[in-house]
């Protein structure tokens, strides 16, 4: 499916406690990019509104919208796939779904990345990646950061890593930097013609943990105690 990134592209982010948005129109960039918390549905759709405002169009003008595909967290993935879908659905807009490991990684230039983010519960989300030349190393996964292993043959000192996952105490056992992106990264990663457009029914989310909470007692023995 064919995008005219020369038109409006909208991209939202909403896979952590951050809201993120980001607009490309006439040429300029126009973004929003704050600490919500449990705020983002009340907060998204007037962001949205300021940035169509701003640009001075609306979102029948939209050429595409791109979504944070996950993985991340539940309920605010759902919240901005949910807002694309509305956004696109009354005029067969195009969604582009790009993975936050991918958004993650692309942020950096290098042979071998470790992606990884906080996925609570005392795991971590991680992907390996060959950013420099465009590449995915490894499956999408969930785990304990201590677990992690490098991809064969790479060698530590040409490993970096990025993501929330390294401002852990319990970080990925290699050199790693916190730094998360924004939708301006989504907006640019979809740009590259990388990731697939689907029509707003068909949009899809990436879990890679079907388990999205623990029990008391699963919590006890994940922290070594009884409950």
């Amino acid at each position: 499916m064919y995008i005219d990134f020369h038109r409006p592209v909208l991209a939202i982010d909403t896979s952590t406690s951050f809201l993120s948005l980001a607009l490309r129109a006439n040429s300029k960039l126009f973004m929003r990019h704050i600490e919500a918390g449990n705020k983002q549905s009340e907060l998204i759709l007037p962001l949205i509104g300021e940035l169509f405002a701003e640009a001075g169009i609306n979102a029948a003008d939209l050429a595409a919208v791109v979504y944070a595909q996950g993985p991340g967290a539940f309920t605010g993935l759902r919240i901005g796939t949910g807002v694309a879908q509305g956004l696109a659905t009354p005029f067969d807009t195009p969604l582009i779904g790009v993975p936050c490991l991918d958004a993650v990684a692309f942020q950096i230039s290098a042979p071998y990345v470790l992606a990884a983010t906080d996925a609570r519960m005392g795991e971590v989300f991680y992907a390996w990646f060959d950013t420099a030349a465009g590449r995915r190393l490894s499956d999408y996964q969930v785990g304990k950061a201590a677990d992690i292993t490098a991809p064969e043959h790479a060698a530590y000192a040409h490993i970096q890593g990025i993501g929330n996952a390294f401002a852990l105490d319990g970080k990925p056992p290699f050199n790693g930097h916190s730094a998360m992106p924004t939708a301006e990264d989504y907006l640019n990663l979809a740009a590259s013609g990388r990731y697939q457009a689907t029509d707003a029914a068909h949009a899809e989310l990436l879990y890679v943990r079907n388990k999205i909470a623990l029990t008391a007692k699963e919590q006890a023995e994940r922290k070594g105690g009884q409950p």
